[in-house]
């Protein structure tokens, strides 16, 4: 009987330390499944960015003070574990409320960032660019404007700190923000090859432009077009006049040479103002764009409205269309109008 109990009693010790030891286990286990895999990223930043050259420490700082865990020592803890600290990836990374520690430091291990969208159109100066695009990538404007200045820089892909405009063509750009200036250049050109189809240039070559040419010719247009539809007329009416070997005298290029893009109306005083850019001045094509030229501007170059037309002059009704004329006569005509509307709107600069 004694001896029953006896074992009655090892077996319940045995059973208690099984259960012990189980729940031990179990404990364990979910200590360790909440370190990995639960929940642990907040919703209070939307991207986690890590700067070219960063340290894990760095990028631990950064997840700690800008609250992007919950809980950074099991982050901490996770990312030693999954040996990240030795793995660090620039970039910009999409943090989703939720992730566990697991899924962040697969993500930020592995460089799976999200791309930035990139658009612009219409931009005149190289400065405006250069800003603009160092807001959506992690170089600085200086380094960009850097190279668009590099004689050196540029000459391997066959522009000059004066036409480098023609090489960015307007459109929506994916992006990894992390790139260097060097590869957002060559993400560029490989675009602009893209555009310049043997069509394309068999229509430059037709007209008795380079693609460098059309894209200055077409920023001229641009500027001068306020409805694209009118643009290939516009386009037709420059290239008749660089075909009979005159001066475009286009306002755009003088406002463009003196910097000073709050003129509305281009005075005679302007029109002496010193620069390759001043079209009343020089014959032919200034050695540049004076505006990022737009797709349909490039395009309405390239497939321009054969017209007799080598005059025009805004219309006096403010639409934004243009009176053409093919005599000075006629464009007298028109211009004396347009000039009796400005003084009537009291618009003297």
């Amino acid at each position: 009987m004694e001896e029953q109990k006896k074992s009655s009693s090892v077996k319940k010790y045995i059973i208690a330390f099984v259960v012990i030891i189980i729940l031990a286990l179990g404990g364990t286990g979910l200590f360790y499944y909440l370190k990995y895999f639960g929940a642990n990223v907040t919703d209070k930043q939307e991207y986690l960015y890590i700067h070219t050259g960063a340290s894990y420490q760095d990028v631990y700082k950064t997840i700690r003070d800008e609250g992007i865990v919950k809980d950074s020592t099991t982050f901490n803890w996770a990312a030693q574990n999954m040996k990240y600290t030795t793995r660090v990836k620039p970039g910009r990374y999409h943090l989703v409320s939720g992730m566990s520690n697991r899924r962040l430091i697969n993500m930020l291990a592995s460089g799976t960032q999200e791309p930035v969208t990139l658009n612009f159109h219409n931009l005149r100066l190289k400065e405006e660019f250069a800003g603009f695009v160092s807001k959506k990538i992690e170089p600085d404007s200086t380094s960009i404007i850097r190279l668009l200045d590099s004689t050196d820089f540029l000459k391997q892909y066959g522009f000059t700190p004066d036409n480098v405009y023609a090489m960015f063509i307007p459109n929506t750009y994916q992006v990894y923000w992390n790139n260097t200036p060097e590869k957002f250049f060559k993400r560029m050109y490989a675009n602009y090859e893209k555009f310049w189809t043997p069509e394309r240039k068999q229509k430059a070559e037709a007209i008795g432009l380079s693609p460098i040419q059309v894209s200055i010719l077409a920023s001229i247009t641009d500027a001068e077009a306020l409805h694209d539809d009118e643009m290939p007329t516009i386009a037709g009416l420059y290239l008749n006049r660089l075909k009979k070997g005159m001066k475009l005298e286009s306002d755009p290029t003088v406002i463009f040479a003196k910097q000073d893009f709050t003129i509305k109306r281009v005075l005679n005083k302007y029109l002496s103002f010193d620069s390759p850019y001043n079209t009343y001045l020089h014959t032919g094509l200034p050695p540049g764009p004076i505006m990022m030229p737009s797709v349909n501007a490039l395009d309405a170059v390239l497939d321009f409205k054969k017209t007799d037309y080598i005059y025009m002059c805004a219309k006096a009704d403010f639409s934004g269309y243009h009176a053409f004329a093919t005599n000075v006569a006629d464009h007298l005509v028109n211009a004396h109008r347009f000039q009796q509307a400005l003084n009537e709107r009291n618009i003297k600069k």
